[in-house]
C-alpha cells in the first residue's frame, strides 16, 4: 500500500486554493476541479461533492483534531499578511518546548494551519544564543550531527 495524501473538505475551492497557493505558496500538483491536489501531499475537495461521496455524512467545522502543517522561517512576515487578510488564529507566535517557534491560524472553513520555523532555524537560533551544539541537540531532538550542519548551513 502507497500513501498518497490527506484531503480536507473546503466549502469553495477556488478560495481556499488561493489561499494555499497564493498565500502559502504551495504548488497544485493536479486539479480535477472539485479536488485540488497539491505538491506538498495534500488536497482540497468541495465539501458538497465530497459529502455526496460518503454518503451524505455532515462535514463539521472547525475541527481540532486534525491540522496541516508547513514549514518557513519568516513567520513575522507570513503572520502579518494573514492579519491583514483577517484570518482567526487559534494563536500567534509563540515558542514550543523544544523552542521552535509556530503560529495556527483557521483556514477558510476551519482547519487548523500549523507554519513552523524549520528545526534547523531553531538550532541555528540557540547557536546564536551561544548555547553548544549538544545542549542544542537536548532541547530540539535533532542529532548533534544535524545541529552542525543546520548552524553552518545558516552561517553562509
Amino acid at each position: 500500500m502507497k500513501y498518497i495524501c490527506s484531503l480536507i473538505a473546503v466549502a469553495d475551492v477556488k478560495r481556499s486554493r488561493f489561499l494555499y497557493e497564493a498565500i502559502l505558496g504551495q504548488e497544485v500538483a493536479a486539479d480535477f476541479g472539485e479536488n485540488v491536489a497539491f505538491k506538498g501531499g495534500f488536497a482540497i475537495h468541495q465539501k458538497d461533492h465530497f459529502a455526496g461521496l460518503v454518503g451524505g455524512r455532515p462535514m463539521i467545522s472547525p475541527s481540532h483534531h486534525f491540522e496541516l502543517y508547513f514549514e518557513d522561517d519568516e513567520l513575522e512576515k507570513i503572520e502579518a499578511d494573514l492579519k491583514s487578510r483577517g484570518f482567526a488564529f487559534v494563536h500567534e507566535i509563540r515558542e514550543q518546548p523544544w523552542r521552535q517557534k509556530v503560529l495556527r491560524f483557521y483556514d477558510y472553513d476551519g482547519n487548523i494551519v500549523e507554519i513552523g520555523e524549520r528545526l534547523e532555524h531553531v538550532a541555528w537560533r540557540l547557536h546564536r544564543e551561544g548555547r553548544p551544539a549538544d545542549e542544542i541537540s537536548r532541547i530540539t531532538y535533532l542529532p548533534v550531527a544535524k545541529v552542525r550542519e543546520a548552524v553552518e548551513q545558516y552561517e553562509h
